[in-house]
Protein backbone atom coordinates (compact mmCIF):
# COMPACT_ATOMS: atom_id res chain seq x y z
CA UNK A 1 0.00 0.00 0.00
CA UNK A 2 1.86 3.45 -0.87
CA UNK A 3 2.03 5.62 2.17
CA UNK A 4 -0.66 8.53 1.61
CA UNK A 5 0.52 12.42 1.68
CA UNK A 6 -0.18 14.54 4.82
CA UNK A 7 -2.39 17.54 4.98
CA UNK A 8 -2.02 19.85 7.91
CA UNK A 9 -5.12 22.14 8.30
CA UNK A 10 -4.98 25.71 9.71
CA UNK A 11 -6.57 23.83 12.99
CA UNK A 12 -3.99 21.48 13.38
CA UNK A 13 -5.56 18.30 12.12
CA UNK A 14 -4.01 16.03 10.08
CA UNK A 15 -5.84 14.61 6.68
CA UNK A 16 -4.23 11.61 5.06
CA UNK A 17 -5.05 11.42 1.37
CA UNK A 18 -4.02 10.33 -1.92
CA UNK A 19 -4.19 12.54 -5.25
CA UNK A 20 -4.27 11.21 -8.55
CA UNK A 21 -2.55 14.17 -11.23
CA UNK A 22 -4.73 14.83 -14.26
CA UNK A 23 -6.90 16.56 -15.86
CA UNK A 24 -10.30 18.70 -14.72
CA UNK A 25 -12.67 18.85 -13.52
CA UNK A 26 -11.45 16.41 -10.80
CA UNK A 27 -13.41 13.81 -8.97
CA UNK A 28 -13.32 13.93 -4.69
CA UNK A 29 -14.18 10.95 -2.79
CA UNK A 30 -15.68 11.74 0.11
CA UNK A 31 -16.46 8.29 2.42
CA UNK A 32 -18.75 6.62 5.04
CA UNK A 33 -19.45 7.09 8.97
CA UNK A 34 -16.27 5.79 10.08
CA UNK A 35 -15.02 4.27 6.80
CA UNK A 36 -11.39 5.13 5.02
CA UNK A 37 -10.34 5.78 1.86
CA UNK A 38 -8.47 2.56 1.38
CA UNK A 39 -12.49 1.09 0.72
CA UNK A 40 -13.75 -0.86 -2.58
CA UNK A 41 -15.46 1.93 -4.31
CA UNK A 42 -12.40 4.84 -3.33
CA UNK A 43 -9.78 2.49 -5.05
CA UNK A 44 -11.85 1.21 -8.05
CA UNK A 45 -12.69 5.06 -8.63
CA UNK A 46 -9.05 5.71 -8.55
CA UNK A 47 -7.93 3.16 -10.90
CA UNK A 48 -10.70 4.39 -13.40
CA UNK A 49 -9.52 8.18 -13.18
CA UNK A 50 -5.60 7.25 -13.40
CA UNK A 51 -6.84 5.31 -16.84
CA UNK A 52 -8.83 8.20 -17.81
CA UNK A 53 -6.23 10.83 -17.25
CA UNK A 54 -8.48 12.88 -14.47
CA UNK A 55 -7.33 13.98 -11.65
CA UNK A 56 -8.46 12.39 -8.46
CA UNK A 57 -8.29 12.97 -4.93
CA UNK A 58 -8.89 10.08 -1.90
CA UNK A 59 -9.12 11.32 1.92
CA UNK A 60 -9.31 10.44 5.07
CA UNK A 61 -11.53 12.88 7.40
CA UNK A 62 -9.98 13.17 11.10
CA UNK A 63 -10.81 10.24 13.20
CA UNK A 64 -10.86 7.87 10.55
CA UNK A 65 -8.25 5.53 8.82
CA UNK A 66 -4.46 7.38 8.98
CA UNK A 67 -5.73 10.82 9.53
CA UNK A 68 -4.89 12.40 13.42
CA UNK A 69 -7.72 12.74 16.26
CA UNK A 70 -10.09 10.03 17.68
CA UNK A 71 -13.42 9.45 16.16
CA UNK A 72 -15.19 9.96 19.39
CA UNK A 73 -13.84 13.57 19.09
CA UNK A 74 -15.12 14.50 15.70
CA UNK A 75 -18.74 15.68 13.93
CA UNK A 76 -20.65 16.28 10.92
CA UNK A 77 -19.59 19.69 10.37
CA UNK A 78 -15.48 19.21 11.32
CA UNK A 79 -15.32 15.98 8.92
CA UNK A 80 -17.16 18.43 5.83
CA UNK A 81 -14.70 20.91 7.03
CA UNK A 82 -11.81 18.74 6.34
CA UNK A 83 -12.76 18.07 2.97
CA UNK A 84 -13.62 21.72 2.17
CA UNK A 85 -9.57 22.52 3.21
CA UNK A 86 -8.16 19.18 1.58
CA UNK A 87 -10.33 20.21 -1.51
CA UNK A 88 -9.13 24.37 -1.30
CA UNK A 89 -5.66 23.19 -0.47
CA UNK A 90 -5.46 20.27 -3.21
CA UNK A 91 -7.48 20.53 -6.17
CA UNK A 92 -8.06 23.13 -8.62
CA UNK A 93 -10.50 24.39 -10.67
CA UNK A 94 -14.43 22.69 -10.56
CA UNK A 95 -15.07 19.18 -8.66
CA UNK A 96 -17.45 16.19 -9.18
CA UNK A 97 -17.88 15.01 -5.58
CA UNK A 98 -18.53 11.52 -5.25
CA UNK A 99 -20.06 11.14 -1.48
CA UNK A 100 -20.80 7.46 -0.19
CA UNK A 101 -23.40 6.98 2.81
CA UNK A 102 -22.32 10.09 5.20
CA UNK A 103 -20.12 11.06 2.26
CA UNK A 104 -22.96 12.06 0.27
CA UNK A 105 -24.39 14.21 2.81
CA UNK A 106 -20.99 16.13 3.42
CA UNK A 107 -20.95 16.34 0.01
CA UNK A 108 -24.12 18.39 -0.15
CA UNK A 109 -22.74 20.27 2.76
CA UNK A 110 -20.00 21.43 0.58
CA UNK A 111 -22.17 22.13 -2.45
CA UNK A 112 -23.49 24.58 -0.14
CA UNK A 113 -20.31 26.17 0.95
CA UNK A 114 -18.50 26.25 -1.80
CA UNK A 115 -20.91 26.35 -5.04
CA UNK A 116 -18.64 27.63 -7.14
CA UNK A 117 -16.11 24.78 -6.90
CA UNK A 118 -18.78 21.94 -7.70
CA UNK A 119 -18.79 20.49 -11.47
CA UNK A 120 -21.46 17.85 -10.42
CA UNK A 121 -22.59 15.28 -7.03
CA UNK A 122 -22.73 11.77 -7.49
CA UNK A 123 -24.27 10.34 -4.44
CA UNK A 124 -23.83 6.45 -3.47
CA UNK A 125 -26.65 5.72 -0.86
CA UNK A 126 -26.44 9.32 0.18
CA UNK A 127 -27.61 9.97 3.89
CA UNK A 128 -28.52 13.31 4.40
CA UNK A 129 -29.39 14.53 7.82
CA UNK A 130 -28.99 10.41 9.15
CA UNK A 131 -27.85 11.31 12.88
CA UNK A 132 -31.07 13.25 13.27
CA UNK A 133 -33.96 11.22 11.34
CA UNK A 134 -31.97 7.96 11.55
CA UNK A 135 -29.89 7.56 14.85
CA UNK A 136 -31.64 9.81 17.12
CA UNK A 137 -35.60 9.10 15.94
CA UNK A 138 -34.39 5.25 16.30
CA UNK A 139 -33.44 6.24 19.70
CA UNK A 140 -35.22 4.52 22.86
CA UNK A 141 -35.71 6.52 25.77
CA UNK A 142 -33.19 4.73 27.56
CA UNK A 143 -30.23 5.53 24.90
CA UNK A 144 -31.87 9.30 24.84
CA UNK A 145 -30.79 9.55 28.85
CA UNK A 146 -27.84 7.75 28.37
CA UNK A 147 -26.69 10.10 25.58
CA UNK A 148 -27.59 12.84 28.12
CA UNK A 149 -26.18 11.67 31.08
CA UNK A 150 -23.08 9.92 29.72
CA UNK A 151 -22.19 11.57 26.62
CA UNK A 152 -22.35 8.84 24.24
CA UNK A 153 -23.60 5.50 23.18
CA UNK A 154 -22.67 2.52 22.05
CA UNK A 155 -24.93 0.97 18.50
CA UNK A 156 -24.01 -2.18 17.29
CA UNK A 157 -22.84 -2.61 13.57
CA UNK A 158 -22.43 -5.25 11.34
CA UNK A 159 -19.00 -3.62 10.16
CA UNK A 160 -16.63 -4.72 13.30
CA UNK A 161 -17.27 -3.18 16.27
CA UNK A 162 -20.01 -1.28 17.90
CA UNK A 163 -20.21 2.69 17.14
CA UNK A 164 -20.09 4.53 20.18
CA UNK A 165 -22.11 7.91 19.29
CA UNK A 166 -21.28 10.77 21.07
CA UNK A 167 -23.77 14.15 22.18
CA UNK A 168 -21.34 16.01 20.23
CA UNK A 169 -21.96 14.09 16.69
CA UNK A 170 -25.99 14.24 17.61
CA UNK A 171 -26.01 18.42 18.37
CA UNK A 172 -23.74 18.93 16.05
CA UNK A 173 -25.51 17.17 13.44
CA UNK A 174 -28.40 19.44 13.55
CA UNK A 175 -26.60 22.56 13.10
CA UNK A 176 -25.62 20.67 9.54
CA UNK A 177 -29.35 19.66 8.28
CA UNK A 178 -29.93 20.32 4.66
CA UNK A 179 -33.17 18.38 4.08
CA UNK A 180 -35.32 21.06 6.20
CA UNK A 181 -34.58 24.12 4.15
CA UNK A 182 -33.82 25.09 0.63
CA UNK A 183 -31.36 23.23 -1.11
CA UNK A 184 -30.75 24.06 -4.62
CA UNK A 185 -28.02 21.92 -6.93
CA UNK A 186 -27.31 23.79 -9.97
CA UNK A 187 -24.96 21.36 -11.35
CA UNK A 188 -25.38 17.27 -12.51
CA UNK A 189 -26.19 15.07 -9.88
CA UNK A 190 -26.98 11.30 -10.18
CA UNK A 191 -27.82 9.55 -6.72
CA UNK A 192 -27.42 5.77 -7.05
CA UNK A 193 -29.58 3.55 -4.39
CA UNK A 194 -29.86 -0.01 -3.71
CA UNK A 195 -33.46 -1.20 -3.06
CA UNK A 196 -31.14 -4.21 -0.60
CA UNK A 197 -29.83 -1.40 1.95
CA UNK A 198 -30.15 -1.83 5.09
CA UNK A 199 -28.68 1.44 6.55
CA UNK A 200 -30.35 4.06 4.23
CA UNK A 201 -33.82 3.47 3.24
CA UNK A 202 -34.89 4.47 -0.50
CA UNK A 203 -37.46 6.72 0.98
CA UNK A 204 -33.94 8.97 1.91
CA UNK A 205 -32.95 8.83 -1.61
CA UNK A 206 -36.68 10.03 -2.82
CA UNK A 207 -36.85 12.63 -0.25
CA UNK A 208 -33.74 14.12 -1.40
CA UNK A 209 -34.74 13.83 -4.69
CA UNK A 210 -38.07 15.56 -4.22
CA UNK A 211 -36.62 18.14 -1.49
CA UNK A 212 -33.65 19.19 -3.69
CA UNK A 213 -34.08 21.80 -6.17
CA UNK A 214 -32.01 21.93 -9.57
CA UNK A 215 -32.23 21.25 -13.64
CA UNK A 216 -30.34 17.85 -13.79
CA UNK A 217 -31.43 15.58 -10.97
CA UNK A 218 -31.77 12.17 -11.38
CA UNK A 219 -31.87 8.84 -9.04
CA UNK A 220 -31.43 5.47 -10.07
CA UNK A 221 -32.72 2.47 -8.03
CA UNK A 222 -30.48 -0.52 -8.34
CA UNK A 223 -33.04 -3.88 -6.95
CA UNK A 224 -31.20 -6.28 -4.83
CA UNK A 225 -27.74 -3.99 -3.77
CA UNK A 226 -27.11 -3.48 -0.48
CA UNK A 227 -25.36 -0.58 1.30
CA UNK A 228 -21.95 -1.54 0.31
CA UNK A 229 -22.92 -0.94 -3.37
CA UNK A 230 -19.31 -2.56 -4.53
CA UNK A 231 -20.59 -5.62 -6.44
CA UNK A 232 -19.05 -5.18 -9.91
CA UNK A 233 -22.32 -4.18 -11.48
CA UNK A 234 -22.29 -1.42 -8.77
CA UNK A 235 -18.94 -0.37 -9.50
CA UNK A 236 -19.68 0.11 -13.13
CA UNK A 237 -22.64 2.41 -12.83
CA UNK A 238 -21.18 4.69 -10.08
CA UNK A 239 -18.06 4.82 -13.25
CA UNK A 240 -21.38 5.70 -15.78
CA UNK A 241 -22.75 8.08 -12.96
CA UNK A 242 -19.12 10.05 -12.98
CA UNK A 243 -18.82 9.81 -16.73
CA UNK A 244 -22.40 11.13 -17.16
CA UNK A 245 -21.94 14.15 -14.99
CA UNK A 246 -18.28 15.11 -16.48
CA UNK A 247 -20.35 15.29 -19.98
CA UNK A 248 -23.48 17.24 -19.02
CA UNK A 249 -21.55 19.62 -16.40
CA UNK A 250 -18.66 20.79 -18.59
Amino acid sequence: MTKPNDLTCDNGRRIAYHQTTGRGPGVVFLGGFKSDMQGTKAIHLEGWARAQGRAFLRLDYSGHGLSSGEFTEGSIGEWAADAQAAIIALCEGRQVLVGSSMGGWIALLLAKRMPERIAGLVGIAAAPDFTEDSMWAGFSDAQKAGLTDTGQVALPSEYGEPYIITKKLIEDGREQLVLRDPLTLPFPVRLLQGTADADVEVSVAQQLLEHAVGNDIQLTLVKGADHRFSTPDCLALIEAAVVDVLANGV
